[in-house]
């Protein structure tokens, strides 16, 4: 902190205080968080521990693409704190929105979808929620099933997690 306060050009105001107006900060926060909300929410339910490298690597770059959208080239520490405060805020607000308004829940989280009914693969459901043949056999061997005519039913969770139901014993 010494070697900082010494140089000249530091200024622990200019560090601080936002080049942009709260309100913009918090509406470009608002904006981005909406928009990325609304296109994850398009994209499927992968779970983190899911995600294909493919989709850890759009994850790194969209909040590289978006940061410059939502600080609008305010890189001082206060902007930073507010904008981070504000994402935090939101997505407080959407839990508690998603746990007391049931339209908010199917909304924002989505429902249950059966990939398999009855041990029938439901292939339209599938492809509309992007799960390949080996990410739901790999999902049967963890739920204790080795292949699909063990299964009864086979659902994906609103967090992206698989629930495999047994068929019953003859």
């Amino acid at each position: 902190m010494l070697a900082a306060a010494a140089r000249p050009d530091f200024d622990l105001a200019t560090m601080l205080v936002p080049v942009l107006p709260w309100w913009e900060l918090l509406v470009r926060g608002l904006i981005v968080y909406g928009f990325l909300l609304g296109l994850i929410r398009l994209t499927g339910r992968r779970q983190t521990g899911m995600m294909t490298p493919f989709d850890f690597i759009l994850l790194l770059i969209l909040s590289n693409t978006v940061q410059n959208a939502m600080n609008g080239g305010d890189n001082s520490l206060g902007g930073g704190l507010f904008l981070a405060g504000t994402l935090i805020g939101l997505n407080w607000i959407m839990l508690l929105l998603s746990r007391r308004f049931r339209w908010a829940q199917w909304a924002l989280v989505g429902r249950p979808v059966f990939l398999v009914r009855d041990g029938v693969v439901l292939e339209k459901i599938l492809q509309r929620e992007r799960i390949t043949h080996h990410e739901l056999m790999a999902a049967l061997r963890a739920g204790g099933c080795p292949n699909i005519e063990q299964a009864k039913d086979v659902v994906l969770e609103t967090n992206g997690s698989f629930s495999v139901i047994h068929k019953e014993p003859a």
